[in-house]
């Protein structure tokens, strides 16, 4: 079998129901390294702000963690709302989380859409645009190491510069034919919501003369959890599952152009546990279905789906190791540039 990219995601994500904040950060950073010695491909983390169950607000600090206990698989951090940040002091700790982690850091640029997040930080959803682009240039000038001028007039000059090239750190991700052509605009990587976009990312490539960069594709199998007997496991699993699906619909259904595909998503637990965004299944199952995923995709477990019992989660990454001889070979390092 070829080789297949796995990732085990944090969103940490602690409704009242379920594990603790304080539980749920120190399990994740033992799975993180647990997933690095099995060798996982990426552990992902996710940013969103304002959220009532302690959505991990703090990618970048959480990242220096995870940066310090493992030692091979690459670390994704994203979609990092980059409206919300400083450009300059964004720039920064891309630097020198890059260099903490020996090289491994990649950082996947979004335009966010949840109004109250934006409210939050004092800025228009109305700008996101021209903000991200303001702040992609900024950051590649300055990670490239140049001494310049910012739009609104501030000098930049970033010290030290990370281990890799920008390039090989920063992605776009996003859900329009924009942000694919802004990904190839910039010369940069494509993470799309929508496996078609990248179609469109490699045209925008070629009609700009440049080869398409990193590339990601939701095409995968997202959200696996393992378990020896899954139609056991689902009445354990289901509350969390509906909380994360809510919340993300909640946040969908009050920004009319989002691209969110939990989007008017159906709670019912029947449908749930067929439409595929979350993918209860054994060990031997993965494997059969592993061979069908492109060549951009991943399989992606959530061992902390919503606040899910850590012991919930530890079973399914300990699945994931007996699986992980025939999932992937030993060469991480290049993985994402292939």
């Amino acid at each position: 079998m070829s080789q297949t990219r796995t990732s085990v995601m944090f969103d940490m994500r602690a409704p009242a129901f379920g594990t603790p904040s304080a539980e749920l950060y120190a399990e994740a950073l033992e799975m993180a390294a647990f997933a690095d010695q099995i060798g996982v491909t990426s552990v992902n983390l996710m940013e969103h702000h304002a959220s009532e169950d302690g959505y991990l607000p703090q990618p970048f600090v959480m990242g220096g963690g995870v940066a310090a206990r493992t030692k091979r698989c690459r670390l994704s951090l994203g979609a990092v709302i980059l409206p919300l940040h400083d450009p300059v002091k964004l720039a920064e700790q891309i630097a020198v989380l890059d260099l903490m982690s020996n090289g491994r850091l990649q950082v996947i640029f979004g335009a966010g859409y949840v109004a109250e997040e934006f409210a939050a930080f004092g800025v228009s959803l109305k700008d996101r645009g021209r903000l991200l682009d303001q702040g992609i240039e900024v950051i590649l000038r300055a990670l490239h190491g140049e001494r310049f001028q910012a739009p609104d007039g501030r000098p930049v000059f970033v010290r030290p510069l990370p281990a890799q090239r920008p390039e090989d750190i920063l992605l776009v991700g996003g859900g329009v034919e924009a942000s694919a052509k802004r990904a190839a605009r910039f010369g940069l990587g494509f993470s799309p919501l929508k496996v078609d976009l990248l179609g469109v990312y490699d045209a925008e490539c070629r009609r700009l003369g440049r080869e398409p960069g990193l590339k990601q594709s939701p095409g995968g199998l997202s959200n696996v959890h393992l378990s020896r007997d899954p139609e056991a496991t689902w009445p354990l699993v289901m509350p969390h599952l509906k909380h994360v699906i809510a919340e993300y619909a909640k946040w969908a259904e009050a920004e009319p152009n989002s691209n969110s595909p939990f989007r008017g998503l159906l709670t019912n637990d029947e449908a749930l546990k067929h439409c595929g965004v979350f993918n209860l299944m054994t060990p031997e199952q993965l494997l059969e279905r592993a061979p069908q995923i492109g060549e951009f995709s991943s399989v992606s477990l959530m061992p902390l789906l919503g606040g899910l019992p850590p012991k919930l989660g530890w079973e399914s990454l300990e699945l994931l190791k007996s699986a992980m001889p025939k999932l992937q070979t030993p060469a991480l390092a290049t993985a994402w540039r292939t």
